[in-house]
């Protein structure tokens, strides 16, 4: 197989992460990205750190012209790791159309070239939202699918199902999808990492952003839950560890370990932390305390979610390598780097 490796949405928050450790591994990356939610900038980052510049080509995919074009210009992409699509859900309630276009459509469009290839591999960007509530923890891939909260929850796992039905038909697609935890973190470099547009939705940028001043306060939504402290419960995994995850993968196929053409891998710690538990690392590795407050629960907020990681660790020879307090202190220094950029360029 080739090593040319497209990677959509790779100027995003785990894209150019994965990118990085792409490149460090010998892999040819092209980026495409309409940079709705990046900027060209993380161009500039990645190329710091690996000393190399990934082609790039900015375009929609929801364009299936464009898609076409583009797999004529790059008849020798050998695989995909698929990150492009819309990941708020609150947003995703509001406007499933845009979400069933952007999530489903686009990847449609991807197979549909894929599978005129004569092999090719294909990453896909999933989610532990597919499990809902789990009836057991830790969380293994054996776990029901539990029927979406969200319509962006749904996507993942209509995704996985699209993608399982084209490997049925198309043996020369061997295709991981990779269930994601809580990604965090920045890269320890500090030329990359999370850029949420507008409120963040993720529990770390807000924290980070409040711990800053950008915000005045977090909420922390709900603290009567079964739990030990009666916050919610999550797996936060470092984004390098992630990134790492999605080269081992790719691996994996690109050598023809697989034992089926469709496989799926958790990707987490292993590890719950509650919300208190997560901005008491905040305080210990900033030396800041936190203005926060206790609000109402959060309507489809599950209570807890957490990783069985023994496949992942045993399959792909891949495990987390960071703490909780080493992700929030990477995500910390990203905050306090992005923010003095934005003064002094003021």
């Amino acid at each position: 197989m080739s090593k040319k490796i497209l990677v959509t949405g790779g100027l995003g928050f785990i894209g150019s992460h994965t990118v990085v450790e792409l490149q460090n591994e010998g892999f040819e990356v092209v980026i495409v990205d309409n940079c709705s939610n990046s900027t060209e900038e993380v161009l500039d980052g990645i190329v710091a750190i690996t000393g190399q510049s990934p082609y790039f080509e900015r375009f929609d995919l929801r364009d299936k012209s464009k898609v076409q074009e583009f797999f004529a210009k790059y008849d020798d992409v050998g695989g995909v790791i698929h990150f492009a699509a819309s990941k708020a859900v609150g947003e995703s309630v509001e406007n499933p159309l845009l979400y069933y276009e952007n999530n489903l459509g686009v990847l449609v469009y991807i197979l549909q070239e894929l599978t005129k290839k004569g092999s090719a591999s294909f990453i896909f960007s999933s989610s532990c939202t597919v499990y809902g509530q789990a009836d057991r923890m830790p969380i293994t891939e054996d776990a029901p699918v539990k029927p979406a909260e969200s319509p962006y929850g749904n996507t993942k796992q209509v995704g996985e199902e699209i993608i399982k039905d084209v490997c049925k038909v198309n043996p020369q697609l061997s295709a991981i999808a990779l269930r994601y935890f809580n990604p965090i973190g920045a890269h320890p470099s500090n030329e990359i990492g999370e850029l949420p547009t507008g409120v963040p939705q993720n529990l770390v940028p807000f924290i980070t952003q409040t711990g800053v001043g950008m915000r005045e306060q977090l909420s922390v939504f709900g603290d009567d839950y079964p739990t030990a402290d009666g916050t919610c419960i999550r797996d936060y995994i470092h984004v390098v560890d992630v990134a790492k995850a999605h080269v081992a993968a790719l691996q994996r196929l690109v050598e023809g370990e697989n034992k089926e053409n469709f496989e799926v891998f958790n990707l987490g710690t292993g590890t719950g932390s509650s919300v208190l538990e997560v901005i008491q690392s905040f305080e210990r590795v900033s030396g800041e305390k936190l203005n926060y407050r206790v609000a109402p629960r959060r309507a489809g907020d599950v209570i807890q979610a957490y990783a069985d990681t023994r496949k992942a660790n045993e399959v792909l020879g891949w495990e987390a390598k960071s703490t909780l307090d080493d992700a929030v202190r990477s995500a910390w220094n990203w905050e306090k780097k992005i923010r003095d950029y934005e003064k002094t360029s003021v």
